[in-house]
């Protein structure tokens, strides 16, 4: 008999949620992890920035309300960023401690140490060999650096939520997708000058054009510097931090930041697994799987980021409760097509389906929904942001397809509208259902009335 049924390797979301719910199906299983559980999200990730952000967020609504005397505020707000570390590090403890007990609750055995697979069915960790019937990969993934010179000067992601005691003069971003875009939110909120190199023609370009518009206004306006079109070649060190020197439309350019963030992207983390005597098949360093999971081995599976084109921490965890549970013998509950993605500027950004241009490039024709938030009374009382919420639904059915929001709390209203994707719902069965006064949400319903009137009058 083997030592486990199921043997994960990677305790974060995808690992141990797939662990988590693999004992709760009656299968032996062990989680190994060579750092803490949790992962990327919880320590170094999703965790970490929304809480710094929460307490710049909190900082700027104080000052706002200051500067606005109209609200009864008269307390001064100042951002103690040491202060703010050792509450990020405190909540990240508390949220460790949480899977830790839940392992021991659902009698999962948690081994500590770096997972190497030698063969089919079995793992090494820290010298010793253990025995599985199904080996379940979930190693996530680290930031990647590509070979731009002098890049080495530039702190990633995870560095930078761990060497601060103190916020930074000037940061320059080199990357304007998600991870840079929440950073520069943050940074600027922190009272940092904040300036952002991206080499695609706009900021988040794979996200709906009106979004990354609206954004990139809204953050120029409160003083990020975003050069779009911007190719970086090389950061070197000067006096008082480093030089970042680009080309944007033929011409050279340079900016200067105290510290340098590299929010180029992640690549799959696959070091250390595989012993000299065994691999799988990978593309580019992402590991190939068919519809249950299982790679080009069988009986080894993977999931999340080391495996997913698309890298989120709710994918992963999706990914892994649906290997385990076909592994059961069961059909899993979740719809992994539909996947929600949530972005924590300042308005937030949330988006599923498909965008208009997208739908009208698939040659499919829609009509849209929109409903700008400045009228919404939740928006007026909390100072709101420019913002807005769109829906994209088939001319002819009325099935939505997709949303784009960016307000206040689109990252909380999202999941409804993943749910009208999943089930194939129409802008009339959404609107059904009773919205409670005042909310952010009352603007979803206005979107979706602009879009019932819109469908009706074709």
């Amino acid at each position: 008999m083997s030592d486990y049924e199921l043997m994960v390797i990677g305790a974060g979301p995808g690992g141990y949620v797939a662990a988590l719910r693999a004992a709760k199906l009656g299968l032996k299983t062990a989680i190994v992890e060579n750092r803490d559980v949790g992962g990327t999200c919880l320590n170094r990730g999703c965790i970490p920035t929304k809480t710094l952000l929460h307490s710049a967020e909190v900082a700027r609504e104080a000052r706002e309300a200051q500067e606005a005397q109209a609200l009864g505020v008269t307390a001064q707000a100042t951002v103690d960023f040491a202060a703010a570390h050792r509450r990020k590090t405190q909540v990240t403890q508390q949220l460790r401690e949480g899977i830790e007990g839940l392992f021991r609750q659902q009698k999962v055995d948690l081994i500590r140490g770096t997972g190497t697979i030698l063969a089919p069915g079995q793992v090494e960790v820290e010298g010793k060999i253990y025995s599985a019937d199904k080996i379940l990969i979930a190693t996530g993934s680290v930031p990647a650096r590509p070979p731009i010179p002098g890049l080495e000067h530039a702190l990633t992601s995870d560095e930078l939520l761990e060497h601060q005691d103190q916020v930074c003069k000037s940061l320059v971003i080199i990357g304007g997708g998600v991870i840079g875009m929440e950073f520069a939110s943050l940074y600027q909120m922190l009272g940092c000058q904040v300036t952002v190199l991206e080499a695609m023609d706009r900021i988040l370009p794979n996200m709906d054009r009106e979004v990354c518009q609206n954004l990139s206004m809204i953050l120029k306006k409160r003083g990020v510097q975003i050069f779009a079109g911007a190719r970086v070649e090389q950061v070197e060190k000067a006096e008082d931090g480093y030089t970042v020197h680009f080309t944007q439309k033929g011409q050279s350019a340079q900016v200067q930041g105290e510290v340098v963030l590299c929010a180029i992207g992640r690549r799959p983390n696959t070091q250390g697994l595989f012993g000299p005597d065994f691999s799988v098949e990978q593309e580019r360093g992402r590991i190939l799987v068919d519809e249950n999971f299982q790679t080009s081995v069988p009986g080894v599976y993977a999931v999340g980021d080391v495996s997913a084109r698309i890298q989120l921490a709710h994918v992963a965890s999706a990914q892994g409760t649906a290997c385990v549970e076909r592994l059961a013998g069961r059909n899993p509950l979740t719809d992994l097509n539909a996947v929600p993605s949530c972005i924590y500027t300042d308005p937030e950004i949330a988006c599923v389906g498909l965008t208009a241009d997208e739908a009208k490039a698939a040659g499919r024709a829609v009509k849209v929904g929109k409903y700008v938030m400045f009228s919404n009374g939740r928006t007026v009382i909390v100072q709101g942001q420019r913002g807005f919420i769109k829906v994209v639904a088939d001319q002819e059915t009325g099935v939505i397809l997709g949303a784009q929001l960016m307000c206040q709390r689109a990252t909380d209203m999202i999941s409804q509208f993943t749910a009208a994707v999943v089930n194939g719902l129409t802008a009339q069965q959404l609107l059904a259902a009773m919205r409670p006064h005042p909310t952010f949400d009352e603007g979803a319903g206005e979107a979706l009335e602009d879009l019932l009137t819109k469908l009706e009058a074709r």
